[in-house]
Order: structure tokens, then sequence, then C-alpha cells
């Protein structure tokens, strides 16, 4: 092999691992709902070497969109972000799930009109 065969493939290694290690923006979907106690749970899966973030914008739209499909008005973020190892490799995590819990507060009131 020739000396700049061997310097490319050590190139595109260390740029597969410098990109692994990028912080990615992910988007948390709704993973369970449970209307009696008003909790809303999004999730959202995070790669083994790889930085993963949730935009806490559209989450909280979101889950004030299914909160509000339940008949409350809002959610208000709960507690910690939950990691649970989902896909494990011996004794290496290779995939982690992230869960977002929100519970859901006050009545939503829809307005009709008056049958006068």
């Amino acid at each position: 092999m020739k000396q700049s065969d061997f310097m490319k493939r050590i190139v595109v290694a260390a740029s597969l691992l410098l990109l692994a290690g990028c912080t990615m923006t992910k988007e948390a979907e709704v993973s369970s709902v449970d209307t009696i106690s008003g909790l809303v749970r999004l999730s959202y899966n995070q790669s083994m070497m790889q930085t993963a973030k949730y935009d806490t914008y559209t989450a909280q739209g979101t889950a004030n969109k299914q909160c509000q499909q339940m008949g409350y008005a809002t959610a208000v973020p709960y507690g910690q972000p939950v990691q649970t190892c989902s896909l494990i490799s011996g004794s290496v995590c290779m995939n982690t799930k992230v869960t977002i819990q929100y519970q859901c507060r006050g009545v939503a009131f829809t307005q009709t009109k008056p049958t006068w």
C-alpha cells in the first residue's frame, strides 16, 4: 500500500470519529401517554459516541398538543430526562433511549356558540 493511500485512510477514519462526536439535535416523539395521571413521555435515541440533545421548544409544543388532545390545557416539564440503554453489545451500550416527561395541567375549555 502506498503511503498516500494510507494517509487517506487515516484522514477518513479521523473524520468519521470527529463527526460521530458532534452534537445532533433530535426530535423527541411521543412514546407513551397516561391519560389518568396526565403524563406524556417523549423519547429519542442516541447512538454510542454521539452527543444528542432535543429542542425544548419543539418538545414543549408536542407535549402541549398531546395534553390538549386529552382535554388538558398545557404541559409542564416533569423530572429529569431518563436514559435507558436500549442496545447492548457485550458490556458496551450501543444505543441509549432518552425519555422526557411532561405533566398535563389545567382543563381545556372549548367555547360554544349560544343556541338561541
